[in-house]
């Protein structure tokens, strides 16, 4: 008897927990994607039928009519929106409902992670983005422009070094050895070569973090399925080595440098000055990064600073979100604006001659403003955000009821309660032709003076909207631009037998990837300026 009603509970429970859940938008009057028990409405991504990238695309076409639908997403109801303008409501107008990303990692077993920019909350969120936000303003990038272009040209005269006029690379292998390369010396303070030397410490560890496969991909499907019992189990997704290494080269540097009294114009120095209470002015008629850069919402601008503690623990911890949010997804933008330029020769013959323009214009010296005055430059690097935006999906958590009110005739007011998943279908959007026409061509001209101010607010968001957006996209943007600027200064981007064309992104992994990997040719120019 006593086991017939254990497993009675059981099996209440059960269906309290898989079964019920799914008819969450049904008993709401919400259009709905079907969804199974444990994983919901993304089976078609559990079982690695369809990539990530690809199947919010599928979701955003499949319910057209509507502004927003619902999904239930490994253990959580979600609601996708589709409306830009509902889009902009919620991540701007009535920011203070959808405060916080969604978060599935066990932050109280790792300090850093806990007390990076993404994972925070609230208050304290809202003081550290304050805190930081001047050390990533136009002013901020131009101090360590520098240091980025030393390593674009490191890379680039690796490969001019080269006996050989054509290498035949996989080109976002080594696309994130210069990211690596670049993050080490800007955001942790010492230079490292990665693309000379394979086995490069910071490199290899820093790879280990960002790659999502294995034990660590386990790992973090059982946080995303059963996050309380991962908790009880302690699992990590970081591992400890890997925060112990980042964390001690950020005490080591700023030890060093506080004993010694050194000055390095880089990621650690400003937020070391920002610890002080010391904010250098933005710098008047500053060009910025480009039309996609995420601007910083006057909350934050308007944020009376709180002098709160920014530990050495808190700046390792910014540190550290460069790697996450800068390693890969930054070699992700390269190595897709690498592959429209090789299976477009005639823009990037374009490009070449406004790199070429630009060389001679500052005499074989690029500069920061130089850089940020390239009108095609900037076009393409937006339309390649615009095709394959890194971050396809945004998140935010509401974090106090809120109603959305009806707007088509079908509708109802839909009250969304504490702790519903809002999600922004990214890639569904750029990919919408109502929005950009002919979605799948790659036409940097969507960006130029002309069309760039006919496109509808929200229907652009490569960085995120609102407060929450990226806080780093004036750096990536920079970093983007600078590699792509030295390269195409002394090679040619071609397509070999190995190029996938068309292009397939990979489903058997979270990292945003080409099926097969990135294939391209990389051809010495016969004659570039000689400078």
């Amino acid at each position: 008897m006593l086991w017939f009603v254990i497993i009675v509970v059981l099996l209440i429970l059960a269906y309290y927990k898989t079964i019920k859940p799914l008819s969450y938008w049904k008993d709401r009057g919400v259009v709905y994607k079907k969804s199974y028990p444990i994983v919901g409405s993304f089976a078609t991504i559990f079982f690695q039928r369809r990539a990530f990238f690809n199947y919010i695309i599928d979701l955003y076409r499949e319910f057209s009519n509507e502004r927003y639908f619902g999904v239930y997403q490994f253990g959580k109801s979600a609601l996708y929106i589709r409306d830009p303008d509902l889009i902009k409501k919620i991540g701007i107008k009535d920011f203070d409902y959808f405060s916080d990303h969604n978060g599935f990692t066990a932050t109280e077993l790792d300090p850093l992670t806990k007390r990076s920019l993404l994972n925070l909350q609230g208050q304290r969120w809202r003081d550290m983005r304050a805190i930081l936000s001047p050390s990533f303003t136009s002013s901020k990038m131009k101090i360590i422009f520098q240091l980025v272009s030393e390593c674009a040209e490191d890379f680039t005269d690796y490969f001019k070094n080269q006996p050989n006029d054509l290498h035949e690379l996989e080109i976002k292998d080594v696309f994130t050895r210069f990211t690596n390369d670049a993050i080490a010396t800007t955001a942790f303070g010492f230079k490292c070569n990665s693309v000379q030397n394979n086995n490069d410490e910071f490199y290899l560890i820093a790879k280990k973090v960002t790659t999502i496969t294995g034990l660590r991909f386990l790992v973090f499907l059982m946080y995303i399925l059963f996050p309380n019992i991962s908790r009880f189990l302690k699992l990590r997704t970081t591992p400890v080595s890997v925060t112990n290494f980042f964390r001690r080269i950020v005490k080591e540097t700023i030890r060093q440098r506080e004993k010694e009294g050194l000055i390095r114009p880089d990621m650690i120095h400003l937020l070391m000055e920002a610890r002080k209470g010391n904010v250098t002015k933005e710098e008047a008629h500053l060009p910025d990064t480009g039309f996609a850069t995420a601007e910083e919402s006057n909350l934050i601008r308007l944020h009376k600073q709180k002098s709160i503690e920014l530990s050495e623990d808190d700046i390792a911890a910014q540190a550290l979100v460069f790697i996450f949010g800068g390693f890969d997804t930054t070699a992700a933008l390269l190595s897709f604006t690498a592959y429209e330029l090789a299976i477009n020769p005639g823009i990037q013959e374009r490009l070449q001659k406004e790199i070429d323009d630009t060389l001679s214009g500052c005499n074989g010296k690029l500069t920061y403003e130089a850089l940020n005055k390239m009108k095609y430059m900037d076009m393409v690097i937006s339309e390649t955000l615009r095709k394959w935006p890194p971050g396809f999906q945004n998140d935010r958590m509401c974090v106090k009821d809120y109603t959305i009110e009806p707007l088509n005739p079908w509708e109802k007011p839909l009250l969304i309660e504490k702790g519903t998943l809002m999600l922004f279908p990214v890639s569904g959007i750029h990919h919408d032709p109502q929005y950009f026409p002919n979605p799948e061509v790659f036409d940097p001209e969507r960006f130029n003076d002309e069309n760039r101010h006919n496109i509808k607010p929200c229907s652009y968001i490569p960085f995120g909207v609102g407060p929450r957006n990226c806080i780093a996209s004036r750096f990536a943007l920079m970093e983007s631009k600078i590699l792509i600027f030295f390269l195409l200064s002394k090679f040619n981007l071609r397509r070999i037998e190995r190029t996938p064309v068309p292009l397939k992104i990979a489903k058997a992994t979270i990292n945003f990837v080409a099926e097969g990997g990135f294939w391209l040719g990389l051809e010495r120019r016969t004659s570039p300026l000689n400078y």
